[in-house]
């Protein structure tokens, strides 16, 4: 007999099925019990009335895996108004020990680092797993949005030579007797393969040794990267990136509707021009509306990044907020200087929900710039022999951005701290599982 989802059974009514699935609960009542089992899919109420199975079943820790056969009977009060009945079960694996919570309540009771020290067993409960189904959309919705428009999907070296950004906060490791680093992003790269197919994604881990302990950091995370070329200026990949984020929520909206509506979330309206604000008139607002002197300052810090996801979701009704413009002094040495203005760039960040992200902007792409840069931050230009490479024979106007896929999945369910939406996350203490 070929196996049958739990989700399928609303359309088996009458008909005898195979299921498989974990032991998520069994409630045994004095007339007759009901086993619950899950599968990767939902949940099946089972009505066990034989007393020998209660017995038996009593006997065995949930998450035992088990194979029921019974008949699809409808049913008002079951999951999908369908239960099954007259059951034969199997023990496919009974599992040696009780499960560190109970995984059948609605939602786990448990602190955030009790969920995280278990993760291979909680990230079974239905609305953890849910969170992740949100994310595996999100990667499908990107890739067929830029597959869509013409981009080629690479995969780039995660073990470097040089720090892509110049900086500190980079892993080194040691690859046979020489100094290596974890890939801050597939930056360099990326840029690199625009002189191959002009339009490149990945969807990708990135590294950062940053010491942080917030709820909104992560020292590897799942970066979402796009570059094209043949732009005018940043503001086609503004463009870009627009489309690239309506992708990921036609994705999430197509394939992870159930995952919604089980956590409840609301996902968002991507407009069709997502409102701007150049970054002195950002600060000019910041400053106008929390009396701060907010001039010369060269980022925005978190409690600015809210107030200004607020401030679009009040004159614009809109959950995202481009912010332009940033000055050079805080954008890495491939980023393009505005020309009108050049202690300015044209780069860009994308606020969501009153969070930085994506990043992104207009690239240098003129060899002798290149030099010029490397020379401004004090960067030896032999580490980066193998990129300038590229630029020494003609690269095109070209720019591009990065998602962090977490921080997108983190705000889409509603979860305060981003190791919520993270598998297995990677922060300043923890290294397992």
């Amino acid at each position: 007999m070929e196996r049958t989802w739990t989700t399928e059974l609303p359309q088996r009514c009458g008909e005898r099925v195979l299921l498989k699935g974990w032991l998520h609960r069994l409630r045994r009542l004095s007339g007759v019990s009901f086993l619950v089992l899950r599968d990767a899919r939902g949940l099946a109420q089972v009505v066990v009335d034989d007393p020998q199975l209660v017995t038996s079943l009593s006997r065995l820790h949930q998450e035992s895996v088990l194979e029921v056969e019974g008949t699809v009977l409808a049913e008002a009060q079951a999951p999908a108004g369908v239960e099954v009945r007259q059951p034969t079960v199997s023990v496919i694996a009974a599992a040696a020990a009780a499960p560190p919570v109970d995984l059948f309540r609605p939602t786990l009771r448990a602190q955030l680092p009790t969920l995280l020290d278990h993760a291979p067993v909680t990230l079974r409960h239905p609305r953890l797993r849910a969170r992740f189904l949100v994310a595996s959309a999100t990667m499908a919705g990107f890739r067929q949005a830029l597959r869509g428009a013409g981009f080629v999907e690479i995969q780039t070296p995660k073990i470097v030579g040089s720090a892509t950004e110049g900086g500190a906060n980079v892993f080194s490791l040691d690859y046979f007797g020489r100094r290596a680093f974890l890939a801050q992003s597939p930056q360099l790269y990326k840029q690199t393969m625009v002189g191959v197919f002009e339009r490149v994604f990945e969807v990708g881990p990135a590294f950062r040794a940053e010491p942080h302990d917030t709820p909104r950091h992560l020292n590897e995370y799942v970066s979402l990267d796009a570059e094209l070329g043949f732009v005018r200026d940043h503001r086609d990949v503004m463009a870009t990136l627009r489309d690239a984020v309506a992708g990921m929520v036609e994705g999430v909206r197509d394939e992870a509707a159930g995952a919604l509506d089980l956590l409840g979330a609301r996902l968002p309206e991507v407009p069709e021009i997502i409102p701007s604000l150049h970054f002195p008139e950002a600060l000019s607002l910041l400053s106008e509306a929390t009396g701060e002197d907010l001039s010369g300052e060269p980022d925005l810090a978190p409690a600015h990044e809210s107030w200004l996801g607020e401030w679009a979701r009040r004159e614009h009704s809109s959950d995202f907020l481009f912010v332009t413009g940033y000055p050079m002094v805080k954008r890495p040495f491939y980023t393009h200087p505005d020309p009108p203005s050049p202690s300015y760039s044209n780069s860009f960040d994308l606020l969501f929900r009153g969070q930085e992200l994506a990043t992104g902007g207009q690239r240098l792409h003129r060899y002798e710039d290149y030099l010029a840069a490397l020379e401004s931050r004090g960067l030896p230009v032999a580490p980066f022999a193998g990129y300038l490479e590229a630029f020494r024979h003609g690269m095109p106007p070209h720019g591009g951005f990065a998602i962090g896929l977490e921080r997108w999945t983190a705000r889409v369910v509603g979860v305060a701290n981003i190791r919520e939406a993270t598998l297995f996350p990677r922060d300043l203490s923890r290294l397992s599982p």
